[in-house]
């Protein structure tokens, strides 16, 4: 037997693991569970675990849905916390078909197979991501509603920040399960955290930006409080984003880095954020994938809604951190944490990848604040802006071959029926904004 696998059952024996929870995510990002008790270990190891893919939204239909769960055995945890019934742990699986091929709905799966087109060209992907959410107070019923329990500003400690008690348990238990925080702290709004990860593989990374929600969700209620990823759930105040830190590293070197180079930055990082700026629209359903996402996306809360770049400027879609050498990157700041991560990680790289291949110069950068441009003035700079809406992303995704491609045929399709169908029913509903404009004036 496999020694990683022999590994595995040694833990489980001396740690006293009952469970074993299967986790994929679907095309929605949303993450899937399968329980299986320790008696079926082996069969799970093995990826021999059946379950019907047309159970899951977007997967399959009925006359194809057999489908097997085969772990990432690298992927192994035990939760550092204990459920009623013992101790439980994980394995991230993808999904594969009957006959032994990798399933093209697998958001997972067709990560590798970005990854891989990186890796033919010589490239690996890092990314660091800085995920926000919002901790807010759960009623007597246990609802979440959109109360938070403080009114601390950025950075702000105790003892305004009850929130400070329930981040801090999130940090060790996540430092537990092995991911390492380079920081964590209360953001702008009240009732708003951001936990920063060390970079890493993308997708490694993906997998632990899975974890990371579902151990801040379980975390905060055992704390009383709802943990919440959407990325605008009140109007006024600053959205949460989910900046996303990324490089390529070629022969263990970062590709990014040229001392020599304007601003010290290759021809590679050059290339790639003008592929990433080039492809932004046509991405931006990928890392922006709600109704909710573009309520975010306004001017004026420090979100990121021009197409541009900048050393410092945070109005711009791209920023380039002043760090240098084998920390040079470029952090892409459109994205939420509302975002299928191994979908938006797929997009982002084929979008860099496809600047490399064509030597797209970006623009020169913005170092002044875009929000207070007039109109013109951006146009004759060419600074374009995102999408405006949900719908105006799909039909920037449906004209782009190049990020249709990033997901293939399968991911694409379901995806866009799917959010199609989440706008249509948006805009069928009557808003309280709506009552209140026009209710007793016509």
């Amino acid at each position: 037997m496999h020694d990683k696998k022999l590994e595995i059952i040694k833990k489980v024996k001396e740690n006293d693991v009952r469970f074993i929870r299967l986790q994929f995510t679907d095309i929605a990002g949303v993450m899937k569970n399968l329980a299986v008790p320790i008696s079926q270990l082996e069969k799970a190891l093995d990826g021999e675990i059946m379950f019907d893919g047309s159970s899951i939204n977007g997967f399959a239909d009925i006359s194809e849905s057999d489908m097997y769960m085969v772990p990432d055995l690298d992927t192994f945890v035990i939760f550092p916390w204990r459920s009623a019934n013992g101790k439980v742990a994980r394995l991230i699986c993808d999904i594969y078909l009957p006959d032994g091929t990798p399933f093209p709905g697998c958001p997972r799966n067709n990560l590798k197979r970005v990854l891989k087109e990186a890796h033919d060209l010589g490239y690996s992907m890092n990314v660091g991501p800085e995920a926000e959410f919002f901790l807010f107070l759960s009623d007597e019923k246990g609802h979440a509603t959109t109360q938070t329990q403080d009114d601390a500003g950025y950075f702000d400690l105790a003892p305004i920040d009850l929130g400070e008690n329930a981040r801090r348990d999130m940090d060790s238990t996540l430092e537990e399960m092995g991911y390492e925080i380079e920081a964590s702290h209360h953001e702008v709004a009240p009732g708003q955290h951001e936990i920063d990860f060390k970079y890493g593989n993308a997708l490694h990374v993906a997998d632990a930006i899975m974890t990371f929600k579902l151990v801040v969700r379980s975390i905060a209620q055992r704390h009383g409080l709802h943990a919440s990823f959407m990325p605008k759930p009140i109007f006024g105040i600053n959205g949460s984003g989910m900046h996303t830190h990324q490089s390529l590293f070629k022969d263990g070197q970062n590709a990014f880095y040229d001392p020599n180079g304007p601003d010290q930055l290759s021809d590679t990082a050059r290339y790639y954020m003008g592929g990433i700026l080039e492809h932004a629209r046509a991405f931006t359903a990928l890392t922006n994938p709600t109704v909710n996402s573009y309520k975010r996306l306004v001017p004026g809360y420090e979100a990121p809604v021009n197409i541009a770049w900048s050393g410092a400027n945070r109005s711009c879609l791209v920023r380039v951190p002043a760090k240098r050498g084998v920390s040079t990157r470029i952090e892409v700041r459109n994205p939420d944490p509302s975002c299928n991560p191994y979908l938006a990680m797929a997009v982002m790289l084929t979008a860099g990848l496809n600047g490399i291949k064509n030597q797209i110069e970006p623009p020169a950068a913005v170092d002044r604040n875009i929000y207070k441009m007039e109109d013109e003035e951006r146009a004759a700079l060419g600074i374009g802006s995102l999408p405006g809406n949900l719908l105006e992303a799909i039909h920037e995704l449906d004209q782009s071959e190049l990020i249709k491609g990033a997901l293939g045929q399968h991911i694409y399709e379901k995806f866009r029926v799917g959010k199609l169908e989440e706008w249509n029913e948006y805009n069928m509903q009557v808003t309280a904004w709506e009552v209140t404009k026009y209710l007793t004036k016509f």
